[in-house]
């Protein structure tokens, strides 16, 4: 198949590219390089796949809507995943507009070409974050999403809801995918397994959060591929049983689905900075600090239904994913990164 991919110099889209490459599909994959954190690490994340015969990588930002138009015109993708998005819910409590121009305005973009160039199927990354004050575990994706606690997450929703439109009005098949706590080989450096991993061999203290009572549902980057590639071949249809009176957040009439990946096993954060401690046979100094704005304080993925559709469930355990990561991390380091 010809597929786009959005964010293919990211930590999902670039090891979802490889997979799909391996397998003999062609891949066009989109990334802005922006520098939320150091591009050099997108730069060697894009060098496994960049001279691959089947992969073509264009270097636009999805709030250009010329280009976007261009790429779609110029390589007629059957499949869009779209994983481009300014990430990180601390981030968009200081810079809010950088959440609406990516998350908001590039994703509008992406739809219509999408519908304008009859694309099979649209599947697109959502967040664990849409949750938001929801304490009702597990989470499930037939709960009502209303209460976000930060931009980010309220980009998330709009991008589900933008997509159910579109599958609505243009009978577009769209499946929304909410991840729960990536974590693993080339993974992003503001995230916490990475921050702490750098500190612990530094010898500095980690800011541990919450005291380190919060759980999160830790996914391996390993098991969202597969996921997602599990769901990119089976694009969404309609439920026929959808009420109107009693509406199914998570399906609908329209073509339009959405799941959750997540590992369905929360993990304290304290048992995690075990499995890092235990990987890097190092003790780790800590800070411990309060919960911050827009965190929440656990998350607990419900995967029954990723699993009736596509009899699929990440199980990489935290030890053994945390373990693969610091592996990869020493390696890493002698890049000399």
């Amino acid at each position: 198949m010809s597929i786009l991919i959005t964010g293919s110099a990211g930590f999902i889209g670039s090891a979802l590219c490889l997979k799909l490459l391996d397998r003999g599909d062609e891949i066009i994959g989109i990334d802005n390089h922006s520098d939320y954190y150091d591009p050099a690490i997108k730069e060697l994340r894009l060098k496994r796949h960049l001279d691959h015969k089947n992969y073509t990588h264009l270097r636009i930002d999805l709030k250009d809507q010329e280009a976007i138009k261009k790429s779609f015109l110029n390589y007629k993708p059957q499949i869009v995943v779209n994983l481009a998005a300014q990430a990180g819910v601390r981030y968009s409590i200081e810079n809010p507009l950088a959440y609406i121009n990516s998350n908001i305005v590039g994703f509008t973009h992406i739809l219509e070409e999408c519908r304008n160039h009859n694309v099979k199927h649209l599947v697109y990354a959502s967040s664990s974050s849409v949750y938001g004050a929801n304490t009702q575990m597990p989470f499930s994706v037939h709960h009502n999403v209303d209460h976000p606690l930060s931009l980010y997450a309220a980009s998330k929703k709009s991008n589900e809801l933008m997509a159910h439109t579109y599958s609505h009005l243009y009978n577009l098949p769209t499946s929304g995918l909410r991840f729960f706590t990536v974590y693993g080989p080339w993974g992003r450096p503001d995230m916490a397994l990475f921050k702490f991993t750098k500190a612990i061999l530094e010898g500095k203290p980690i800011d541990v959060f919450n005291h380190g009572k919060h759980k999160r549902d830790f996914t391996y980057i390993d098991d969202i591929v597969k996921g997602i590639i599990r769901v990119i071949d089976k694009p969404s249809s309609s439920n026929k049983n959808w009420d109107s009176m009693k509406p199914d957040p998570g399906t609908s009439k329209a073509p339009w689905k959405l799941f959750n990946i997540g590992r369905n096993q929360p993990v304290e954060l304290m048992d995690y900075i075990s499995a890092l401690e235990k990987a890097l046979g190092k003790k780790a100094k800590m800070n411990m600090k309060p919960l911050q704005p827009g965190d929440v304080p656990d998350t607990y993925a419900d995967v029954d239904d990723l699993f009736k559709n596509f009899d699929y469930k990440p199980e990489t355990t935290v030890e053994e994913g945390v373990a693969n990561f610091v592996e990869w991390y020493l390696k890493y380091l002698k890049l000399g990164k």
